[in-house]
């Protein structure tokens, strides 16, 4: 289970990176960050965009990797899930960066294919 409890922590990561893309595009207000982030438009926007839903996919993914941890649910498989899950997640944010919808809803739901499999194996066990 180390690799997907250090699947978490990247997991817990990736909200930050996205919005460093944003950020880093130039028209960031530190005195005003929302104000300044909802001008944004383009790959900033969507940057922004992949910040939020980055940070709405974490709950849920930490939730059956915690509970797989505690139901001792078959290591080699959750933690298989949990990579394939931080891969698919970072597929989402490139995807979303460089503006292409349709890989980014397979990446999504890739990513979410493996949350719900990694809760089915947890409450198994």
């Amino acid at each position: 289970m180390t690799i997907a409890y250090c699947c978490l922590l990247i997991a817990g990561l990736l909200p930050y990176i996205a919005v460093g893309f944003a950020k880093s595009g130039g028209g960031y207000d530190n005195a005003r960050p929302r104000e300044s982030m909802a001008k944004f438009e383009g790959r900033q926007a969507r940057a922004v965009a992949a910040h939020a839903n980055s940070f709405e996919a974490f709950p849920f993914f930490a939730a059956v990797v915690l509970l797989a941890g505690l139901t001792h649910a078959e290591p080699h498989w959750v933690n298989s899930l949990a990579v394939i899950f931080i891969l698919a997640r970072i597929g989402y944010i490139a995807a979303y960066l460089t503006d292409r919808p349709l890989l980014r809803s397979i990446v999504w739901m890739v990513g979410i294919a493996c949350v719900m499999a990694i809760g089915v194996i947890a409450v198994s066990s």
